[in-house]
């Protein structure tokens, strides 16, 4: 009788997955993709049974970090001249970055009706301060300035700008009311598909280069499953599902 049991529970345990199967894989994520990747990391957990461990920055303040030896085997841009500046520098696996998002800009207020459907807020209504990301270091913030240069503003309201080191930090200068209104993504600002709260003005397209987001598997990542599993399941129809419900285009 114990040999069945033994051989039985032989049997179950073999139907089991190994956990010297699962790998965990560090990832550098762009502060504007916060949101979406929490929702996909715990997702790519569940279904892979690898550990996704998220650090959150600027685009430019990950590329430093990066260049001084971070231990990040995936970046996730929120732009696409970094990741092919560091596959230039040998820090990224040639061949292997692609688009996994395309970014949305919004003009936003935490205030009911402030903002309007075509930026006349911009010059019709008074305000203190603009925020805007850190345009040397943010796409989202170089895309508000190519805004404000369409829209024919640079200038006149240059003296209002406030600069948020990331993407998330200029949302809280917004969300805690030291600025009036400020340039967010899309992402933070959604629930369920809805914008959550205040008033907000889609940017065009057309009024910026294109927000292209690319992922990167960096060089430090190069061998590990985990990573590249990471980088198969961002191109998943799942994660396609989680970022489209997040404002994003996927490419």
């Amino acid at each position: 009788m114990n040999s069945i049991r033994g051989i039985f529970i032989t049997l179950a345990a073999a139907w089991l997955p190994l956990p010297s199967h699962a790998a965990e894989v560090q990832i550098a994520v762009a502060s504007n993709f916060t949101a979406p990747m929490h929702v996909i990391a715990e997702r790519f957990e569940r279904d892979t049974g690898h550990q996704a461990l998220l650090a959150f920055g600027s685009t430019g303040k990950l590329y430093a970090q990066i260049r001084n030896g971070a231990p990040f085997e995936v970046l996730l841009a929120a732009d696409e001249e970094i990741p092919s500046k560091l596959e230039g520098e040998g820090l990224g696996v040639a061949g292997s970055r692609f688009t996994y998002a395309i970014g949305t800009l919004v003009l936003w207020s935490d205030k009911e009706g402030y903002v309007d459907d075509q930026a006349k807020v911009l010059t019709q209504r008074p305000f203190r301060h603009l925020a805007i990301a850190n345009p040397k270091t943010a796409p989202y913030g170089a895309a508000a300035m190519a805004t404000l240069a369409r829209l024919g503003l640079a200038y006149s309201v240059r003296a209002r700008l406030v600069q948020g080191e990331n993407i998330a930090q200029t949302y809280q200068f917004v969300a805690s009311g030291n600025a009036e209104l400020g340039f967010v993504a899309l992402s933070q600002l959604l629930e369920e598909g809805e914008i959550r709260q205040g008033s907000a003005w889609i940017v065009p397209a057309a009024y910026h280069p294109p927000i292209r987001q690319d992922a990167l598997l960096l060089a430090k990542g190069r061998g590990n499953p985990a990573a590249q599993a990471l980088l198969d399941y961002l191109q998943s129809a799942k994660a396609a599902d989680v970022i489209k419900a997040y404002g994003y285009n996927p490419e």
